[in-house]
């Protein structure tokens, strides 16, 4: 049995996807149906128990993305849109395939095809594809390419204290206080890096927790990060929608 996440504003819409669904699979069972960007982080944060997601793109408060920055999920999204412009953006939230409404069955069964051969090529278990979309999606490094003038480092991921973003060129800073660019978005990088020592603290740093001292209260309902470089002087805060998230990951490093 495949357990589906439905991620879809519009009830018309997202009761049309329920009973394709049926049609293609009637063993599918539909685990949520939610219906905004807030609702998706409390929901995924707090349950991780599924299979596949189907994501619209855009949704009443949001683009569903921004679900995606503040939950990691280990399973694959399939995104719907009614254009077309998005879809480089999808592929960096470890998506599948990418559907544009209106989505009609055979589109749909697709893409779940794919999915199926996928976890058929993975021997069918539960276990074994979600061991090995975690190993792909999160594409797990020891090291890392970064640029300083005309020359390309390997740079060790242990040595990095944070990336971070400013006027569209992303940064690595290191323990040394060295500073490096890199050709690759915060979102890519996210993706690729191990969640267990790496967090998207918000849309412009990603920090190591080996250099995180700790944190306290800022502007009461966020969270400053502190470091254990004081020579870096950077202002990082996690909003309150990541705070919990946040700290889970410190305790649990």
């Amino acid at each position: 049995m495949m357990s589906i996440v439905i991620i879809e504003d519009d009830p018309i819409s997202a009761d049309l996807l329920t009973s394709i669904l049926a049609e293609i699979d009637d063993s599918i069972q539909i685990k949520a149906v939610i219906g905004s960007v807030k609702e998706g982080i409390n929901t995924l944060r707090s349950d991780s128990d599924y299979d596949l997601i189907l994501s619209d793109v855009q949704l009443s408060d949001g683009l569903s993305f921004a679900i995606f920055e503040a939950v990691v999920v280990h399973c694959p999204i399939i995104f719907i849109s009614a254009y077309d412009k998005y879809i480089v953006n999808a592929f960096e939230y470890s998506g599948i395939d990418y559907l544009v409404k209106p989505v009609n069955r055979d589109t749909l069964k697709h893409s779940i095809q794919k999915y199926k051969a996928l976890e058929k090529h993975f021997i069918g278990s539960n276990v074994a594809i979600r061991s090995f979309l975690n190993d792909y999606f999160l594409n797990r490094k020891t090291r890392i390419i970064v640029k300083k003038g005309l020359a390309n480092i390997s740079l060790p991921l242990t040595d990095i204290v944070l990336f971070y973003t400013e006027s569209l060129v992303v940064y690595v800073l290191d323990n040394k206080g060295n500073k490096y660019i890199i050709d690759k978005s915060l979102n890519s990088l996210e993706a690729e890096l191990d969640s267990k020592f790496f967090f998207r603290a918000n849309r412009q740093y990603i920090i190591n927790v080996t250099y995180v001292q700790g944190y306290k209260s800022y502007e009461r309902v966020k969270l400053l990060v502190t470091l254990t470089n004081k020579e870096i002087d950077h202002l990082i805060v996690i909003g309150q929608e990541k705070a919990k998230a946040f700290r889970q990951w410190l305790a649990e490093a």
